[in-house]
């Protein structure tokens, strides 16, 4: 009789040992360069301004044919690698977008800027969901959100390392060294995947291809397993047949995946408004440009010990528990950043725990669709959530610049900012059903 090798199971039991670190790191460093290479263009904006003497508004279509770009390869390549994997698609994505950003120092005229940025942002677009599936198949239940929380939290990484090696490099080399250095890096990091980087197990066998691999990557994970030739992988879940993205509405899914694209959407709204208007919001309420600087800082930082901390408690309670106290005290921090007359330590907190609650809880999002669907839908669940979220990235801004142009007061343009935070919080509260499939006996939304 031949032996059953449950795959979830032996990975849930298993020490994470080096195997998975590395493969961990790799999918880490990718987004790093994901978080990077998607705010280079920030970063270049005021250097490119007085090198060819354009108007600022002239860079507003180049930012958002960025985002529209990886609204584009969220959609398309998710569903892409539910098909034939994550794995190329992830190597393909990285070495693609490197290529772009190496050829963009080449653009003479904001036409050509913004249609690279495009193209660039379709494969940029790809690199999250992927990573973060892969993360999560490999990941054991009892660590699980937290360690795909950490490699989404390079995200945030990126755009850090991306702000303080802009402002070694731009008054040096110019700003192409940007995107020089930002199109090395993941060529470098798509080579290393290439040799390195494992497909998922889960995938492979539920597809019955390359079984002689997960022999091979299940000796890594457990050395002391014993596999025969006629041992039997097994995964308890069942394939989907037909188009990915109506499977996310089929067998109780729909209301869940419905919650999910509100919550992107809402959230994602926020997190973009609050990073490309706070610095200047500030510098125009009167604080210094340092100081304007610092609090668009304290942001990213606020969201980097969210990431932490949170990834931490939802793998001792659960998604629900901890979402929904966090957008509603988010709501709360986002309307007290445009009270006047506060104090700039008062502000620096409130702002610190804005994201803490916006950027922090975007990871737990993407980590709740990672572990809701199952491994044939994962990366098209987690892509096409963030897909429709990326539409709230591109309103954000937006909507913000309208509420300045109309001479609103700060007070009131947060005030209306809170509003996504409390619609995130109310769709959380709607997550209280179990969920069908995905992570089995996980209690996603309880």
């Amino acid at each position: 009789m031949s032996k059953t090798i449950d795959i979830p199971d032996l990975i849930n039991n298993s020490k994470i040992g080096g195997f998975q670190i590395g493969m961990l790191v790799l999918c880490g460093l990718c987004v790093i360069m994901d978080g990077f290479d998607v705010q280079a263009m920030g970063y270049v904006a005021p250097a490119i301004i007085a090198d060819w003497h354009v108007s600022k508004a002239n860079l507003g279509p180049v930012f958002g044919a960025g985002l529209l770009g990886m609204l584009v390869g969220s959609l398309l390549f998710s569903v892409v690698a539910d098909k034939i994997g994550r794995r190329p698609v992830l190597i393909g994505s990285t070495l693609f977008f490197a290529v772009c950003m190496l050829l963009t120092p080449l653009a003479t005229s904001i036409e050509q800027l913004q249609l690279i940025r495009f193209i660039t942002g379709l494969g940029l677009g790809a690199v999250m969901p992927n990573a973060m599936a892969l993360a999560g198949e490999y990941s054991p239940l009892r660590k699980k959100v937290t360690l795909m929380m950490l490699v989404s939290c390079g995200f945030t990484v990126g755009a850090v390392l991306g702000g303080l090696l802009s402002a070694a490099l731009i008054p040096r080399y110019g700003w192409q060294s940007v995107f020089y250095v930002g199109g090395v890096v993941p060529l470098i990091i798509g080579v290393l995947m290439f040799f390195l980087l494992p497909e998922s197990m889960q995938f492979l066998v539920l597809r019955k291809k390359n079984l002689d691999r997960v022999a091979l990557w299940l000796k890594r994970i457990a050395p002391g397993l014993s596999i025969e030739h006629d041992s039997n992988f097994v995964v308890q879940e069942k394939e989907h047949r037909g188009a990915p993205v109506l499977q996310l509405f089929r067998e109780g899914r729909a209301r869940m995946t419905i919650l999910l694209w509100v919550i992107n959407f809402m959230n994602l709204l926020n997190l973009y408004f609050l990073s490309n208007w706070l610095p200047t919001i500030a510098k125009d309420a009167g604080l210094s440009t340092a100081n304007a600087v610092l609090a668009g800082t304290a942001l990213q930082v606020g969201g980097t010990i969210g990431t932490i901390v949170m990834g931490q408690l939802i793998d001792r309670s659960s998604f629900r528990r901890v979402l929904l106290p966090c957008f509603l005290v988010g709501a709360v921090a986002i309307a007290l950043i445009g009270r006047p007359d506060v104090s700039l330590a008062f502000l620096f907190v409130t702002i610190c725990v804005a994201g803490f609650c916006v950027v922090g809880g975007q990871p737990a999002v993407n980590a709740l669709a990672a572990s809701y669907y199952p491994t044939t839908l994962r990366s098209t669940g987690i892509g096409w959530s963030l897909g429709v979220g990326r539409i709230g990235s591109i309103i954000g801004p937006v909507l913000g610049g309208e509420l300045i142009r109309l001479n609103w007061p700060n007070s009131a343009i947060f005030l209306v900012v809170a509003i996504p935070a409390v619609v995130s919080a109310l769709m959380v509260w709607g997550m209280a059903r179990p969920a069908p499939g995905g992570a089995r006996g996980q209690g996603v939304t309880a």
